[in-house]
């Protein structure tokens, strides 16, 4: 539905509350209170699965120690005994024989914690995505007239799809390396403890290190998303039916070009950025893991020759050397993992953050706790009424008048009511308040005798169906877009609505009949094909009360002529509010209502308004 009585659209000023929104929505890395304890939860309905997956890591990580171990005595008990004799062949192949089994019973504890892991994560990123649209679908359609689409579809694919990796493997990975860096260091301890305070003693300085390129990158990450958002933006406008149709007739595709162009080189720098953010960090961690060994041979002769001229033993073997190091060097993966991880966990908080802030933005226009039914006794059912209502849109300035200002009228159950003025009068704001799209700012409308406020949102929309200028269709066949009113409507009953809305004869004469796909926003129909489809969409609904917004003002005459037949047979037995810019369709109105400046100037028959000479009988002298 167009929004002639309001500021919408990218070029409609923004007000101090709007600006906030919008500051709100595109900061770098917003601040959403217990964000980590909120991601915990994602996790909740998946507890029995997180418990078989933290056991069979536990058992992974515990397995994974064992072989270093194992080496030690292959060496001191099996290949060079201390004992001076020559090697325990029988000994030997034991423990040859549990480190070939530990390896395979490893390799199938992987396989089974990564179905696993797999199965919980992308199942917690599927509700993640599914609660984010549900909640887009819950706001108010101001929200998405000051908000761009691209922008919205970026939040929902780009940041949840950002957060992927982290939903899927983190838990796993923190777990599984975490006992596999405790255990080494535990068996580590248990080989040498001089040897491990040179392994261990720069940890706590990386772990600093670590945590300063992780602050860096979340605010690389975060400006990430917002360019990603941006291409989103352009993409969408740009690359629409719409959009390519401007920029042919205008010739701006080279400027639309460089426009996507320009954002793509500033996505390329932030993405290469994000990348080698940390690099040289990782790059010092990984040579002084891999120089430990070294100097672990180093201080292992070190404190061997110093035990043989002082006459004690430090208790370091050929095997201990050998494990130590097999061990060591198994800290050095899990290590740099968790590292990495701990570096994803801060800059996922940055996507994490954007799509918690739109699960926290609360609708406009909410149900109230004890809403109930609308009534459809006799005399209620699609009876509307407007006692002194005022509206000014959410994103007006402090010193714009309101669009609506002390507006009352009553139709009747079966009344056909019309409501004319010029362009930003106000009355497409009148046909937004009915459907309760926006709530009034002060006074009440009603449907029957109740406040909509105190009816159920979902029920009143059953009962009432709108006709725009511009109807919406799905790029799918006829007979899809149809049944979007009645998914189990019956071929039979969808062929009546079309044949109530002069639609079905030409559908008929399409190749493929009521399967045929009308391309993107219905661009392969005619704009009258397009808008008796809506009717007969809306006649399939059977509302009680029928808004028609312009819905004819678009049409050449030979149409308009077709969907006002159309249009005055879906009136029948209904309550029909229509918005007319042609005055021609509504000239047979039980009444007319004439706006301007928010307010009703007069009303009465075509021909009573004609007579007394006011607004109404200029603006259809101007026409005629």
């Amino acid at each position: 539905m167009s929004m002639g009585g309001g500021p919408v659209g990218r070029g409609s000023r923004i007000s101090a509350g709007d600006a906030e929104l919008q500051r709100r929505l595109n900061r770098d890395a917003p601040a959403v209170p217990g964000l980590g304890r909120r991601i915990a939860a994602l996790f909740r309905p998946y507890r029995a699965q997180l418990v078989v997956i933290i056991a069979l890591v536990l058992v992974s990580a515990a397995l994974a120690i064992l072989p270093p171990l194992i080496t030690q005595r292959i060496f001191d008990d099996g290949l060079f005994p201390l004992d001076g004799g020559g090697p325990h062949l029988t000994v030997l192949a034991w423990l040859v024989g549990a480190m070939i089994a530990v390896f395979v019973i490893s390799s199938g504890l992987g396989i089974v914690q990564t179905l696993f892991t797999a199965r919980v994560g992308n199942r917690v990123m599927g509700d993640l995505r599914v609660r984010l649209f549900s909640h887009l679908q819950s706001m108010e359609l101001g929200f998405f007239t000051r908000t761009k689409t691209g922008v919205i579809q970026s939040r929902l694919q780009n940041d949840v799809g950002g957060v992927a990796n982290v939903l899927t493997n983190t838990v796993s990975n923190i777990i599984g390396n975490t006992v596999t860096v405790v255990a080494a260091i535990v068996a580590m301890l248990l080989l040498s403890w001089q040897l491990t305070l040179i392994a261990v003693v720069v940890m706590p300085v990386l772990v600093i290190a670590q945590r300063r390129v992780g602050q860096i990158r979340a605010k690389i990450a975060g400006r990430t998303q917002e360019s990603l958002s941006e291409m989103s933006a352009i993409t969408q406008e740009a690359l629409s039916i719409s959009g390519v149709l401007l920029a042919k007739t205008y010739s701006r595709q080279s400027a639309e070009t460089e426009r996507y162009s320009a954002e793509n080189r500033n996505q390329i720098d932030l993405q290469v950025r994000q990348t080698m953010s940390g690099q040289l960090f990782f790059a010092l961690v990984q040579v002084f893991l891999s120089a430990v060994p070294a100097i672990v041979y180093l201080v292992s002769g070190w404190l061997i020759a110093r035990g043989q001229s002082e006459g004690f033993d430090p208790g370091i073997t050929a095997g201990t050397i050998v494990a130590f190091t097999t061990v060591q060097s198994r800290l050095l993966f899990p290590l740099v993992a968790l590292m990495r991880i701990a570096l994803d966990l801060q800059t996922s908080q940055a996507l994490f953050a954007r799509i918690f802030e739109y699960l926290d933005l609360r609708p406009a226009i909410v149900d109230a706790v004890d809403a109930r039914e609308p009534s459809d006794a006799p005399g209620q059912a699609g009876r509307i009424a407007f006692e002194h209502v005022s509206f000014r849109y959410p994103d007006a300035g402090p010193g714009d008048r309101p669009t609506l200002d002390d507006v009352s009228f009553h139709v009747e159950p079966g009344e056909f009511v019309a409501f004319v003025g010029a362009s930003g009068s106000g009355k497409t704001t009148i046909g937004s308040l009915v459907p309760r799209l926006y709530d009034a700012t002060s006074g009440t409308v009603r449907y029957g005798d109740d406040d909509v406020r105190e009816l159920r949102q979902e029920a009143l929309m059953d009962r009432i169906g709108v006709v725009t200028q511009e109807p919406y269709l799905f790029h799918a066949s006829v007979l899809a877009n149809l049944r979007y009113a009645k998914p189990d409507a019956s071929l039979h009953e969808v062929q009546a609505a079309a044949r109530l809305a002069n639609i079905h004869d030409t559908i008929e004469s399409f190749a493929d009949g009521y399967e045929t796909v009308v391309g993107e926003r219905g661009y392969r129909l005619s704009g009258g094909e397009k808008q008796r489809i809506a009717i007969a969409r809306v006649l399939l609904k059977n509302p009680r009360v029928l808004v028609l917004d312009e819905a004819t003002s678009a049409l050449d005459t030979v149409n308009e002529r077709i969907v006002q037949h159309a249009l005055d047979d879906a009136r029948s037995g209904r309550t029909t509010i229509a918005i007319a810019h042609r005055l021609s369709t509504i000239v047979d109105a039980d009444r007319i209502y004439v706006v301007g400046g928010g307010r009703i100037l007069e009303h009465g028959t075509h021909q009573q308004l004609l007579e007394r000479g006011g607004a109404y009988a200029e603006l259809y002298a101007q026409q005629q």
